[in-house]
């Protein structure tokens, strides 16, 4: 499992180096850049919920579900 698990990286590594630069760059940002938004926005979940069940005073919601009062 582990072979063919390497086999296929060493695969798509060979086809990725072999692009030019600009689909090489492309094709990362089109897979990383989602990948990293969507970390961000868990992490930034998990810390938010962390810190209202943790710390500071009971009345206050966490910050991402605070309704909008700026109007």
């Amino acid at each position: 499992m582990v072979q063919g698990l390497s086999d296929w990286w060493n695969d798509v590594e060979l086809w990725l180096i072999q692009l030019s630069f600009p689909l090489q760059f492309a094709l990362v940002m089109a897979i990383l850049l989602p990948l990293c938004v969507v970390v961000a926005w868990f992490i930034d979940r998990v810390v938010d919920y962390a810190s209202a069940k943790l710390g500071g005073s009971g009345d206050e919601p966490p910050l991402g579900s605070r309704p909008d009062t700026d109007s």
